[in-house]
């Protein structure tokens, strides 16, 4: 269960950033779920650029090695502050963000329907 009040942890990296030979953002998602967070969810962009202005793009006569990906992660404030520090000492090209959010719902697909409930 979460509160209403949370954080996101948005983490913008490259898809060719790694970590131990292994892609960053696998290894950023399985310390999240080590580390006891609510969830992560990895998107991956078609075009960006960062720090160093180079554009990444997905173009259909040449796909981009190293296109934009997303780590973004939602838990209590006190989890995240926490989670900080290992994407600090882990990231080394990227930009990560924090905001405040309103958690609607979080739930699997255990529950019982109230409506159908008799």
């Amino acid at each position: 269960m979460l509160p209403e009040e949370g954080c996101l942890l948005r983490i913008f990296i490259g898809e060719n950033d790694r970590h131990d030979g292994r892609p960053l953002h696998e290894w950023l998602v399985r310390q999240a779920r080590e580390q006891g967070l609510a969830g992560a969810t990895v998107l991956r962009g078609i075009q960006g650029f960062g720090a160093h202005s180079r554009l990444h793009a997905a173009k259909i006569m040449r796909l981009s090695t190293d296109l934009p990906i997303i780590v973004e992660i939602v838990d209590t404030t006190e989890k995240i502050e926490s989670f900080l520090p290992l994407v600090d000492r882990n990231v080394r090209e990227g930009l990560a963000t924090v905001e405040k959010v309103r958690i609607r719902l979080y739930r699997h697909g255990d529950r019982t329907d109230p409506e159908e409930t008799p």
